[in-house]
């Protein structure tokens, strides 16, 4: 009489449903899942409509170019023909008694060549305001001296570095170079390498090397 007698089947194997292969095995030759598309990064500018930016457009209308925030930053592009009105209205009215710095951008490019840039300080308020004041090349702004005296030094070197001129400034010369150098070195048309090769013979006795 034959042996009916069977192998002893796995739990796995035993339970209805299942088969031989694993999951794992079965799925094998599939991609893996995409991974979720990161979220874009917010802009880092905004335009700026707060109680500030109004009091402003309130009181300088189209002089008042446009207005944003950068980072936190107040930011208000302004008309330089009303430069000096606005700034006195900013020590005065806003209460932003320090001048915290004030320098230029070239920007070769564009019709109005430069932009100056003033960084104001609240005391009253801790708070900042920047102003940015789009220039032409033979447009001569305004000096802040009689606002902040601190402009003195600040304007001379703008001078000095880009070639702009500051109508009413009581000593406008340069700061950082001699008297007698040629050219503004922070404008993008003067080479790096460039130097003003006639005064460095005249006055070190060597030839610049450049």
């Amino acid at each position: 009489m034959a042996d009916k007698s069977k192998a002893p089947q796995s739990p796995e194997s035993s339970q209805p449903g299942v088969s031989g292969s694993s999951p794992a095995s079965s799925s094998a030759g599939a991609p893996p899942p995409a991974p979720p598309k990161a979220a874009a990064p917010a802009p880092l500018q905004a335009p700026l409509d707060n109680d500030l930016s109004r009091r402003y457009r309130e009181h300088f209308g189209a002089a008042i170019l446009d207005a944003f925030e950068d980072r936190k930053q107040s930011i208000l592009i302004v008309d330089a023909t009303q430069l000096l009105e606005i700034t006195r209205y900013s020590r005065d009215e806003e209460k932003f008694e320090l001048l915290e710095d004030y320098t230029a951008v070239d920007w070769p490019r564009r019709e109005k060549r430069f932009d100056l840039v003033a960084q104001l300080y609240s005391f009253t308020h801790n708070t900042r305001l920047r102003l940015k004041i789009p220039l032409g090349v033979e447009e001569q702004p305004s000096t802040l001296v009689p606002i902040w005296p601190a402009a003195n030094w600040l304007e001379r070197e703008i001078f000095d570095l880009f070639g702009i001129t500051f109508l009413g400034h009581p000593n406008l010369k340069r700061i950082l170079l001699p008297d007698e150098w040629q050219g503004h070195p922070l404008r993008k048309d003067y080479d790096i390498l460039q130097q003003d090769t006639a005064w460095v013979r005249e006055n070190l006795g060597i030839e610049s090397g450049q």
